[in-house]
């Protein structure tokens, strides 16, 4: 019998991925529900050959110009309302890619309606931990993590005691401008900025590895799905991307993993749950540099170089702060790759927001609903937006 599977944020790069592995194994699984947002093209792509039971588009004018279609097949296409207020039945695999905290109430809804979730959307994980964790107690849902690090250390510390945990060390690659110069980064460009050396991914994660916010939030992350105490949690540089996560024991035993930077690898575990085989033709080159653990490198963070690093100490000093540090970052990202304000004012702003007197009446908050957590994202967003109005 095949398996119902569902793809949330099936035109980005974590859907690409997704499938491609599905492609393999297409006689194993349905397509039940796919979502997009703008992508019109892909999105009739995808309609026209995985066919879909349903297909969610959340932008109105990209769902208006794909209902006008004539496609010859029984795909239901939803927007957004009808969406929230569709009665789905059950998946038994679900994948979360959307990306940013729109993903959160997909998310939400999707585990109500899943027996297994793969979750490739941190900033749900970051802003509704609460609300997640809740779900997947009531409704007895399986989850899996499946960006690189958190993937590891699932693995890495399956059957271990979280008691005999000394230090868990997330890795970071360290950006395009690892090598650079404090006097480089001043004019760094977005173009610069996207062109990750080892992954392949969309610009607002390209930037965020760049800054290195993208392991800020992994280390909440980390502390939410393994209950993991953040002063236990650190971050390492490692230029070759290929030990993703290592776990320091009580012990004196460390464990670490180690796979190439390929996306389909724990994605592809994760979805068929180590029943996989991946082959790959690596390159000469690549095998003489990176042959198994060879030559691997890890640094600490330069934190004049990296200041969002000096975030980490105070990131358990109110219940949401991670919510107003993932809105801001997101704005100010954003306002990065439309050239209205430089790469080191990003994390500069960042503190900015931070000092500001109205934050600690939003960070105190429990985010105890959707709601609340829209409402502090909210006030968040405009405020990011004034910081950078003021400073123009």
């Amino acid at each position: 019998m095949k398996k119902k599977l569902s793809i949330f944020g099936c035109t980005g790069s974590i859907g690409d991925t997704t499938l491609k592995l599905l492609n393999k194994k297409n006689k194993e699984y349905d397509f039940y529900i796919l979502s997009g947002y703008k992508n019109y093209k892909k999105i009739k792509f995808l309609i026209k050959k995985y066919k879909p039971k349903f297909f969610i588009i959340f932008d109105n004018s990209t769902f208006k110009k794909i209902k006008k279609e004539n496609f010859k097949n029984n795909v239901k296409i939803l927007n957004s309302n009808e969406y929230r207020n569709f009665k789905f039945k059950k998946s038994d695999i679900s994948i979360l890619a959307i990306p940013g905290i729109a993903g959160l109430e997909p998310t939400l809804k999707a585990i109500r309606v899943s027996k297994k979730i793969l979750i490739a959307n941190k900033e749900s994980v970051i802003c509704g931990w609460n609300l997640i964790a809740k779900l997947v107690k009531r409704y007895k849902v399986k989850i899996f993590p499946v960006d690189s690090e958190h993937f590891s250390i699932m693995n890495l510390i399956d059957q271990s005691n979280k008691k005999d945990i000394e230090k868990i060390y997330l890795t970071a690659s360290g950006g395009p401008f690892l090598k650079y110069s404090l006097n480089k980064m001043k004019n760094i460009k977005p173009s610069q900025a996207i062109n990750h050396p080892k992954w392949k991914m969309g610009k607002k994660i390209s930037v965020d590895s760049a800054t290195l916010m993208n392991k800020i939030f992994e280390v909440i992350e980390a502390n939410k799905l393994f209950s993991i105490d953040l002063d236990k949690i650190d971050i390492l540089i490692h230029p070759q991307s290929l030990i993703h996560a290592i776990i320091k024991f009580k012990n004196g035993l460390y464990k670490l993993l180690y796979f190439e930077t390929d996306m389909s690898i724990p994605i592809g575990n994760a979805l068929f749950e180590n029943n996989f085989e991946i082959k790959k033709n690596i390159s000469k080159k690549y095998r003489k540099e990176n042959s198994l653990l060879k030559n691997l490198n890890f640094l600490n963070v330069d934190r004049k170089k990296f200041p969002a690093i000096k975030l980490k100490p105070i990131l358990n000093k109110y219940n949401s702060l991670p919510i107003i540090l993932n809105a801001a970052n997101e704005i100010f990202v954003d306002q990065f790759l439309k050239r209205n304000m430089s790469f080191c004012s990003i994390i500069n702003y960042l503190f900015y927001l931070l000092k500001d007197p109205k934050m600690r009446k939003y960070a105190i908050k429990k985010p105890s609903n959707l709601k609340t957590i829209l409402s502090i994202d909210g006030w968040t967003r405009n405020k990011a937006i004034k910081i950078i109005n003021d400073n123009k």
